[in-house]
């Protein structure tokens, strides 16, 4: 639907600057993801350290002439744009989301709780799909300005709306309820995440609540106490609750697990109706009692409900990149494939693929509520708003509209039917390609990806983007304003990879990367990471290296200046940025006290560089022990700092906190501060406020399991003699692999079905040895973690006498790298 102008100005109650009547259609919060720039509306929303204004030049640039900026702003001489001023920017983002919402009469569905509500979401779309065409949040959009744009996606040709709402402080959700306008509310598990923003639990739940107080109908589970409590202050409404308690809605009797099902007795007013639900997990199975009652309140007979529970599929809740064939990787998103999950698979497309080739194998789209020529003129819009080079379309609908495609992507090629495509199509054509599949589940896309993926080792170590994103802002929150960021990307991304992980600090607007030789500046200068990049190894061998690619080297010593110096001037440089560090008590590398007037001198003499920083590197920031020599190091940093400062005549960047630093010691921030293993969700400094989320898991398979009688030995030497008949599961890793020796004999353990595993024997080149004696259900092929949300990798260190440093990145390069994003 669209909305003139001026009628978004009256709704928001804006002052205008208006340069034309022009119609708006999409809303748009950052500027990295403009597709639809003349019908976009920009509203320059305020965060944590930056604020939306600073990007209205961009967004301009990138064709953007409307906007909704605070009252009081500085705004640009540009004669084509319309802008509307109000008093707070989200409020009006949400009050305009929120008029939008009232104009439908249709049923909503409103689901909030802390685990669970996206996976509720979606299992509600695929059972209630055959008969309503459903607008639902893309992914977890459920904040503060989540939630808005997802029901501003509602439009006439919807018959069901379901929405998600997260909140992490008091009084937010109150203002996701005005805008969502539940007619049924869904509250699912309550648990802890988030927790830091209420005073306990029961304020929580109250809060989460307020998502329901207008709703007619709330299902919850009675088995959680706090849900029960609220709902017997408020009987004006009709419940649908499931339990154990013999007055719930739905009263579960019993649930068995038979193989990979889960089978639930239950008693619905008074009759037996059992379920089958093809998951074990308690978490799914709360889920699926949750969707029960959802259908039931819709008026869906108990055995038609049935059959849609049996059929439910798991969903792929994460985007995952994997490396691909012919040097391509692939964005698996092909659990859905709908008109609003494109757009958001498009950009993340476009995030990591930068400047290289794009590629999008999409499927015939389903029930989408569009006349068919609509529908694949919006996706043809999509694709060529996000610059896809290459389509290739798959199914009897996107076939027949292939002619609205060949003036949108620059190459295409079509094919009825999956069988077809992978009869017919080449390989080669996605050769140095960036690849999005998404497509619906009828049309089997699985046999696609299993064709495209690299065919590697086994073991592989799953890196989390999102996570990633997720601490950057932690960081972000403990910095003033004006504080830049340094991310290090050295080692390969500590192990994790460091083109991948680069390209999503460059659109999350890190201000610098920092490498430790040239050669790996130059591999992320390649992959089109344009940020400036630090190099802390500098070695005459690279200079060309340096200079051609644009990379900046740290000068720590006079002899390494006097080499960087010759070379500036035999190719005529002059004004090189450079990077001084300073030895303020780590003594390990930096120029002393002693070398400033000679450096001073030096830098004065030529005008061959210019210092765009100088640093130094704290040597025990993370220990309360030895604060007083950090509080040293510091002041000998500013000493220094203020004579290279007087005698240059220049402002020039100043950084020494790392990641622990940020925390323990907030006064030292000064202009940059560089953080690295923390990014990953290592809290170095232990502080317990911090809410990092683990991004790296390391995983193996089971290759073999045997059982093996007491007095025998296993593994090399003999090292281990069981002292009992035991069951040893061969896992597919070793020390080649980066899983210490160190390990062996019992010292080190792995997690798999829900029980640590004690390793067995020696660690091997390529295997390991545990004993999974007593742990119900283990199989060949079962997924062993390493490391990861289960087992972190803290304790692993510890059991190897190490730094999670060395664990990190110590992972061999025949380890797969995956990259998911949530």
């Amino acid at each position: 639907m669209n909305y003139s102008i001026q009628h978004i100005a009256s709704v928001i109650s804006a002052k205008t600057q208006l340069a034309a009547d022009t119609t708006i259609g999409y809303l748009l919060t950052d500027t990295r993801q403009v597709a639809f720039p003349e019908a976009s509306l920009f509203f320059a929303l305020n965060g944590p350290r930056r604020s939306g204004h600073q990007f209205i030049a961009e967004a301009i640039k990138k064709g953007v002439r409307n906007f909704v900026v605070q009252q009081g702003t500085s705004l640009p001489v540009v004669d084509d744009c319309n802008f509307l001023m109000v008093p707070d920017v989200l409020a009006a983002l949400q009050e305009l989301a929120a008029h939008h919402r009232r104009r439908f009469t249709i049923p909503v569905i409103g689901i909030t709780g802390s685990n669970g509500k996206t996976i509720v979401k979606e299992w509600l779309y695929q059972l209630l799909q055959p008969d309503y065409h459903i607008c639902r949040s893309p992914r977890s959009y459920n904040s503060q300005t989540g939630v808005p744009l997802s029901v501003w996606q509602l439009n006439e040709s919807h018959t069901l709306g379901i929405f998600e709402a997260g909140i992490s402080a008091v009084g937010e959700m109150e203002r996701l309820e005005k805008i969502i306008q539940p007619t049924m509310g869904v509250v699912t598990s309550l648990g802890t995440a988030h927790a830091e923003g209420f005073s306990g639990q029961p304020q929580k739940a109250a809060e989460k609540w307020q998502l329901v107080k207008h709703a007619k109908q709330v299902v919850y589970s009675s088995d959680q106490r706090a849900w029960g409590e609220l709902a017997i202050r408020d009987k004006e409404k009709k419940y649908a609750d499931w339990g154990e308690h013999a007055t719930a809605f739905l009263r579960i009797l019993e649930k068995q697990q038979d193989g990979a099902d889960t089978n639930i007795d239950t008693e619905i007013q008074g009759i037996r109706v059992p379920f089958r639900v093809p998951f074990t997990d308690a978490a799914s199975v709360s889920n699926a009692c949750t969707c029960i009652c959802v259908l039931l309140l819709l008026g869906y007979e108990p055995a038609a409900i049935q059959q849609r529970i049996g059929d439910l599929q798991t969903l792929a809740m994460r985007l995952e990149w994997k490396k691909a064939i012919h040097h391509s990787y692939l964005l698996n998103d092909s659990y859905s494939n709908d008109v609003d999950s494109l757009g958001i698979a498009l950009d993340h497309l476009r995030q990591q693929a930068a400047a290289n080739k794009m590629v999008a194998i999409l499927s015939d789209i389903y029930q989408s509520g569009l006349d068919e020529t609509e529908l694949y003129r919006q996706v043809a819009g999509a694709l060529h708003a996000r610059g896809i080079h290459l389509l290739i379309g798959i199914g009897p609908d996107i076939t027949r509209h292939a002619a609205q495609f060949r003036d949108a992507v620059p190459q295409t090629a079509f094919y009825p039917s999956t069988e077809i495509f992978l009869q017919q199509h080449s390989p080669e054509i996605l050769h140095d390609s960036y690849i999005l599949l998404k497509g619906a589940r009828v049309f089997g896309f699985e046999r696609i990806s299993q064709g495209l993926e690299e065919k590697v080792h086994q073991t592989v170590l799953e890196i989390n983007l999102s996570a990633i994103a997720h601490n950057l802002r932690e960081y972000q929150k403990k910095l003033q304003p004006a504080t830049r960021i340094m991310a290090m990307v050295k080692a390969l991304g500590y192990g994790s990879g460091a083109t991948e992980v680069a390209r999503m600090l460059q659109f999350h607007r890190v201000d610098y990367l920092a490498v430790a030789y040239a050669d790996e500046g130059v591999v992320l200068r390649a992959a089109g990471i344009s940020l400036p990049i630090m190099v802390m190894n500098m070695e005459e061998s690279g200079f060309d290296t340096m200079l051609e690619h644009q990379l900046e080297p740290e000068i720590h010593s006079l002899n390494g200046f006097r080499g960087w110096q010759k070379y500036l001037l035999r190719q005529g440089v002059r004004h090189y940025p450079v990077h001084i560090k300073l030895n303020t008590g780590m003594n390990r590398l930096g120029f002393d006290a002693a070398d400033i007037p000679l450096l001073c001198q030096w830098l004065q003499e030529d005008n061959t560089m210019l210092v765009r920083s100088v640093f130094s590197h704290l040597a025990a920031s993370e220990s309360a022990d030895l604060d007083g020599f950090t509080r040293e190091q510091a002041e000998r940093f500013e000493k220094m700092g203020v004579a290279l400062q007087q005698a240059l005549g220049y402002s020039f960047i100043r950084h020494i906190s790392n990641s622990a630093a940020v925390f323990r010691h907030q006064r030292l921030q000064y202009d940059m501060i560089r953080i690295g293993i923390g990014l990953y969700g290592i809290n170095v400094a232990n502080d317990s406020e911090v809410a990092l989320e683990p991004a790296a898991a390391l995983r193996c398979t089971i290759a073999q399991l045997r059982d093996v009688a007491a007095g025998e030995s296993v593994g090399y030497n003999r090292a281990a003699v069981l002292e009992r008949n035991s069951r040893i599961a061969t896992i597919r890793i070793g020390y080649a692999d980066g899983f210490p020796r160190r390990l062996g004999n019992g010292i080190g353990k792995v997690w798999l079905r829900g029980q640590l595993a004690p390793v067995v024997g020696q660690v091997c080149m390529d295997m390991t040895m545990v004993d999974v004696t007593g742990i119900a259900g283990v199989e060949e092929g079962d997924v062993v973690e390493i490391f990861g949300p289960h087992l972190p990798v803290e304790q692993v260190a510890g059991w190897a006498g190490t730094i999670v440093y060395e664990i990190m990145t110590g992972i061999g390069q025949r380890v797969k790298r995956v990259y998911v994003e949530e």
